[in-house]
């Protein structure tokens, strides 16, 4: 038998999912229902919402309330039927994917989103294939029922034959589009009837009944009852058997059809993800060791910093995963990477721009931090016990670039303060060109584009700093490189540049991949890294 501390029975309790789609999938107002239905809110807000409506508690910037996307990755805490749950909304946007991927580093399991008349696209394929690399459990959640889309059957051939994963509808849906109107759930044998409500932000009347009762034929047209027996005769004699352990290995993907913003299949969802989601597991050290999360040593790594969630204090928030042990306010914990004490004092969890003060922790919640500059990078790990480093948390080689000058040079202090915040969050990269002439620019580098518009848009917004930018297109790629000083030195050319990072690193920047491939056969004595070499 395993062996029991006094942490597993808070540990088995915890689950910590992340959810990922394409943009436009629904995923937050999927976010939104999730927290109505876990008591949240009272009033779920709709990214359409109207100006006398609440507004999303996920997308807590102002920026996202405007354009109506999430640009930054958000950590909601809740309790549900004696689950502690850390959801994890992330960006959905291909510019964004680096948020995305170090989020899924800290996430257990995930929710894979899918627009019903979309189907599989592409930014979801990518992040399926960083769950598949990692062996993260996922499930599939087929929105939008009550648009007209693709047949159901259609979708499930679509998912299996994108992602080699045979398919497990959890449920099954009755009509769609305006015909749209309840769930069957294929593991309790119920039907499950809903009720819209005005703008969806209550939860939904429901009605449970059975397949065969006789008021359905006054609910639902023949032909599509009909459709609807025939389908789950050609599941239950055709498709695949549910095999949970062949989730948690990754191996089969459960399926379960509903509509966020109608709240159709919302609660049935948590009902059957929440036991089925897996609980937190061991984590790999840099030395190749496993901690176990019942460990009696505190240990957690930084996966997230966010600038300016309390614009009025200007605080960095550094959000922390806990791995093993208990965390407890205000205790004492060494800094891996610095060697140095620091007290966690300041914690919270966080709802959009709403804290409340965390006193304890185990293995799998997510604690924000207020801390001082510079205190955290991402991938830092903080323990009370024996020097563990967790595995970091590596910066994906960036692929645009910029020039940024402020246009007021008396806010020099506010520009540099707000570059280094941003910096920190690990959206943008603060780049030096060795060979530059202009000292009034500074150079900006990213994984996309949006993430210019971003920085530029928050300096001004929140640092009251007006900027000009300017971009350089030439500039396609970017490697991080190490070898003997002689022979970096001589990497120069008409279709590279010499640069440094923020901490000082080499770096090597391309224009076109061409030219890169062609300097990396011409330097074989230099190494080039998607990732920096500390």
């Amino acid at each position: 038998m395993p062996t029991m501390t006094p942490y597993t029975d808070e540990v088995a309790k915890r689950r910590t999912f992340a959810i990922i789609s394409h943009p436009d999938s629904g995923k937050t107002t999927l976010t939104e229902k999730l927290l109505l239905y876990g008591g949240v809110v009272n009033l779920a807000g709709a990214v359409a919402a109207k100006k006398n409506q609440r507004s999303t508690a996920s997308d807590w910037m102002e920026l996202e309330r405007q354009r109506g996307i999430s640009v930054s990755s958000t950590v909601l805490n809740f309790d549900y039927n004696g689950y502690k749950v850390n959801l994890l909304d992330t960006p959905g946007h291909k510019d964004f994917s680096e948020d995305t991927y170090r989020t899924l580093m800290a996430a257990d399991s995930v929710i894979m989103l899918i627009d019903n008349a979309k189907g599989v696209e592409t930014q979801t394929r990518k992040l399926f294939e960083v769950c598949r690399r990692r062996g993260i459990p996922l499930v599939t959640f087929i929105n939008k029922m009550d648009r007209f889309g693709k047949e159901p059957l259609e979708l499930i051939d679509e998912l299996e034959e994108i992602f080699g994963l045979p398919t497990y509808p959890c449920n099954w849906p009755i009509g769609s589009g305006s015909n749209f109107q309840g769930v069957y759930d294929r593991q309790e044998k119920e039907l499950h009837l809903f009720q819209r409500t005005e703008h969806g932000s209550y939860k939904a009347p429901l009605k449970v009944t059975d397949i065969h009762d006789e008021s359905l034929k006054e609910i639902i047209p023949p032909n599509e009852y009909t459709q609807f027996l025939e389908e789950l005769e050609i599941l239950d004699g055709a498709g695949h058997a549910y095999d949970y352990d062949a989730y948690l290995a990754g191996t089969q993907n459960p399926v379960f059809f509903g509509s966020a913003v109608t709240n159709f299949g919302i609660s049935q969802f948590l009902h059957h993800f929440l036991p089925m989601a897996p609980a937190p597991g061991p984590r790999e050290t840099q030395a190749n060791e496993w901690i176990a999360p019942d460990d009696k040593h505190f240990t957690g790594y930084i996966f997230k910093i966010q600038a300016n969630m309390d614009p009025k204090h200007r605080d960095c928030v550094a959000f922390l995963r806990v791995c093993s042990g208990r965390f407890t306010r205000d205790m004492s914990v060494k800094h891996v990477r610095t060697g140095k004490t620091v007290r966690l004092t300041h914690s919270y969890k966080i709802v959009g721009q709403d804290r409340e003060t965390v006193d304890d922790g185990y293995a799998g919640d997510i604690v924000g931090f207020s801390s001082n500059r510079g205190l955290f990078a991402i991938g830092d790990t903080v323990s009370d016990g024996p020097n563990a480093e967790y595995v970091a948390i590596p910066p994906f080689p960036p692929e645009v670039f910029a020039t940024l000058r402020n246009k007021d040079t008396s806010k020099y202090k506010q520009y540099t303060k707000g570059l280094e915040q941003l910096s920190l969050e690990g959206a943008i990269q603060i780049i030096t060109l060795k060979d530059s002439i202009d000292q009034n620019a500074t150079v900006l580098a990213a994984v996309g584009q949006l993430q210019f518009e971003v920085a530029q848009y928050r300096l001004e917004s929140e640092y009251g700093v007006a900027t000009v930018m300017e971009q350089m297109p030439e500039l396609t790629h970017a490697r991080w490189v190490s070898g003997e000083s002689e022979d970096v030195q001589a990497l120069r050319g008409m279709n590279v540049q010499s640069a440094k990072d923020s901490q000082g690193r080499l770096m090597a920047l391309f224009k076109g991949e061409w030219a890169m491939e062609y300097t990396i056969k011409q330097h074989p004595k230099i190494a080039f890294h998607t990732a920096p070499i500390n």
